[in-house]
């Protein structure tokens, strides 16, 4: 019995991926609103902090998968969604705001980060299957949150402090309020990925899914 689940487990796992790998554009576009919509919840998350204006959220979980799940194109897609619709007006930014005033907001930067980072995710997930185990989807995790997201959200965080506040932050300062209190709960988050990762990502590449599916099982 414990062999028949694994190998339904593997059927299961090489399905989604080869379906993916053929989806239709709409299918494929309607995955990529179900993850802006699952980022939009993850936001929700949402635990403010008294000495930062960035508070802590679920939001990097939900992108860190959408380049898993989804792909380079998609994966992005699904986070232009999220930012763009967001920013047309639906609060399903960290607190039910939304709106273009929140982008330009002490966060924007971190958020403007997700396409750039689901992306990133996505294309080495995709081009590498090598890539597609613990370790180093850790690794690549780790590369995606805190070079990519951070970078520009420290960036952003900076600048706000210095135009909108005028209080310039020196860099210490600035990771205590943008970095420092978040390490430890996205090393969580990346962990979390990375063994979903290992865990659903088929070791050979997508598009020879369909050619082999039968004889791989």
């Amino acid at each position: 019995m414990t062999t028949a689940l694994i190998r339904r487990y593997q059927q299961l796992r090489c399905g989604y991926f080869r379906w993916r790998y053929q989806a239709s554009f709409v299918s494929k576009i309607s995955l990529s609103l179900a993850m802006a919509s699952l980022t939009g919840l993850a936001a929700q998350m949402r635990f403010p902090l008294p000495f930062t204006p960035v508070p802590i959220t679920g939001q990097t979980m939900a992108v860190l998968l959408s380049g898993v799940v989804l792909g380079r194109r998609y994966g992005a897609i699904s986070q232009l969604l999220y930012v763009g619709m967001g920013a047309a007006g639906i609060p399903w930014f960290a607190g039910w705001r939304g709106g273009i005033l929140h982008l330009a907001g002490p966060t924007g930067g971190y958020i403007v980060g997700f396409i750039i980072a689901a992306f990133f995710i996505g294309h080495f997930i995709d081009t590498y299957p090598k890539l597609r185990n613990f370790l180093p989807g850790l690794l690549l995790m780790l590369v995606a949150n805190f070079l990519l997201i951070y970078g520009l959200g420290l960036f952003q965080l900076y600048l706000w402090l210095f135009l909108v506040k005028g209080t310039p932050a020196g860099i210490f300062k600035l990771l205590m309020m943008g970095t420092i209190p978040f390490i430890p709960g996205d090393i969580i988050k990346a962990v979390g990925a990375a063994a979903l990762i290992k865990g659903i990502t088929p070791k050979v590449a997508y598009s020879k899914l369909s050619k082999n599916f039968s004889s791989k099982q």
